[in-house]
């Protein structure tokens, strides 16, 4: 069985230590040396970023969120053994564990330390597709003659540079297509370095539920439950053709990744799908004003990462969650895409609208999809409001550019700020 040493590198085929550093860190597999589709996972990301700036943290549960109606961002591994986990309300956290340490998000700084695990992953392959800030995937194919190793040997090697020169850990999970490469990411954690051959695959997957497979949710997975699919071995042992009926197209990808068969390429053009921006009140509100007042500031942070994209969007999203944690979205279409924080707020008005109904919510948010190159959309340009309209925004933009974001607030948002307490935004 061909093996390394994860430390060293040296070769260390049937041997539980190391010949050459005595370490007990060896990676083996039949197809080891073989592979070349990786997925690259920080560990605790936030967390890890957190205990390396502050070592009084190192042995201590350490949770990444905001505030008491916030939500958990990321719980580093002590604190994980207490149940902990991201998305959970951070109250249920402290209850949990109430001697944790508690650190509010710095996203600035964790986005820094981002960019520099990704310039390592670029030293390895320009085949790098970012999935989030903190994981990627990577095809390292036709690169050994390039490095003088073979890919699994140049991750453990950049799996060493990450944690000598940035001070975080990561997690590799390699395998032969991106679908078993993330599934073999999760299997050794933290510190891990996993291999998932294609010829296991099957064997591998059998057994799993349904819900296993990547983008199968709670709601279809309760209707493949319905329809006899309890495990990926059901999924397994079922015609394609027979699955493509019940499901459509979906039925062909079930039936291919049931067998660990994942033909997409790692696309280091991966685009953002959507950008959001949303908040979390330090008490519960219903009332249309205070609402809309959290709604403007959250439309001027999506405008602000779009135009700095030079991107727009077409289809704007709403989103609430009620003091019972449900869930609601409501989506408006627009004539063109747009940037502006002016109209992005006002489809997000009018949505809301419907939907203070005297509801309580806990949290709100607004995206944008369906983006296309460009920032200003026609509507702007044609009448006569919408070009002033644009003119006056991009104003505003080139005076807090020169002079920082509070040089100039509309009167919209005063009497919102305090009743926020965490932020989060996302690029899908």
């Amino acid at each position: 069985m061909p093996g390394f040493c994860r430390d060293c590198l040296a070769d260390a085929a049937e041997r539980a230590r190391c010949p050459a550093c005595g370490s007990p860190r060896i990676a083996r597999h039949a197809e080891i040396e073989t592979l070349a589709i990786a997925h690259v996972d920080c560990d605790a990301f936030y967390a890890t970023i957190e205990k390396r700036d502050d070592p009084s943290l190192i042995d201590k549960p350490l949770i990444i969120g905001g505030g008491k109606r916030g939500v958990v961002s990321t719980a580093c591994y002590v604190a994980r053994t207490y149940g902990i986990h991201s998305a959970m309300p951070m109250f249920k956290a402290r209850k949990l564990c109430p001697h944790a340490a508690i650190i509010s998000p710095d996203m600035a700084k964790y986005v820094r330390v981002g960019r520099e695990v990704r310039e390592l992953m670029f030293e390895l392959t320009p085949l790098v597709e970012p999935l989030s800030i903190d994981e990627a995937f990577m095809d390292l194919s036709g690169t050994a003659r390039l490095h003088g190793m073979s890919p699994a040997r140049s991750l453990a090697g950049f799996a060493k540079r990450v944690e000598a020169e940035i001070g975080i850990t990561v997690s590799i999970g390699l395998s032969a297509n991106k679908f078993l490469a993330k599934i073999a990411s999760d299997l050794d954690k933290p510190r891990g370095f996993a291999v998932l051959g294609a010829k296991e695959a099957v064997a591998f997957l059998a057994a799993k539920p349904v819900g296993f497979i990547w983008g199968v949710g709670k709601v279809s997975e309760k209707r493949m439950q319905r329809d006899g699919f309890s495990t990926v071995a059901d999924l397994q042992h079922a015609d394609e053709t027979d699955l493509m009926r019940r499901y459509g197209i979906e039925g062909r990808r079930l039936w291919r990744l049931a067998r660990g068969i994942d033909e997409r390429r790692v696309n280091p053009d991966r685009e953002t799908k959507s950008i959001s921006a949303e908040t979390t009140f330090n008490a519960d509100l219903s009332g249309f004003k205070p609402l809309e007042r959290l709604l403007w500031s959250l439309s001027e942070r999506v405008s602000a990462r779009l135009k700095a994209k030079g991107i727009a969007g077409a289809t704007v999203t709403l989103k609430l969650k009620t003091a019972d944690f449900r869930i609601r979205t409501r989506a408006r279409s627009l004539a063109e895409p747009t940037a502006l924080a002016a109209r992005i707020f006002e489809a997000g008005r009018e949505l809301l609208a419907r939907e203070t109904d005297g509801t309580s919510y806990r949290l709100i948010g607004i995206g944008v999809s369906q983006l296309t190159a460009g920032e200003a959309d026609a509507a702007d340009l044609i009448d006569v409001r919408g070009r002033r309209t644009a003119a006056a925004e991009y104003a505003i933009d080139r005076v807090r550019g020169k002079f920082g974001k509070a040089a100039m607030v509309k009167g919209l948002v005063f009497d919102g700020r305090k009743e926020t307490a965490g932020d989060d935004e996302e690029d899908d």
